[in-house]
């Protein structure tokens, strides 16, 4: 059921210093294509799928952190 399914995010096992910018753009999109599967079960009262909503949106926050600084790093280079 819809209700049961967790969010995975293999980004999150991989070793520190791994992701490059693209990296993290692309875990990006996963963490927010994720969220969106989350949307309507939260909108039915969804319990469960609000924690995995409010989970991604805490991740996703961290990863655009990240892609912001890389690209600042970039533009100075």
């Amino acid at each position: 059921p819809p209700s049961l399914r967790v969010p995975l995010f293999p980004q999150a096992m991989k070793p520190p210093g791994a992701q490059g910018s693209q990296s993290t753009y692309t875990d990006l999109l996963s963490v927010i294509e994720e969220m969106g599967k989350e949307i309507r079960p939260t909108y039915a009262g969804s319990k469960s799928a609000m924690e995995r909503l409010k989970r991604g949106i805490i991740h996703a926050r961290a990863l655009v952190r990240e892609c912001l600084a890389e690209t600042e790093r970039n533009a100075r280079t």
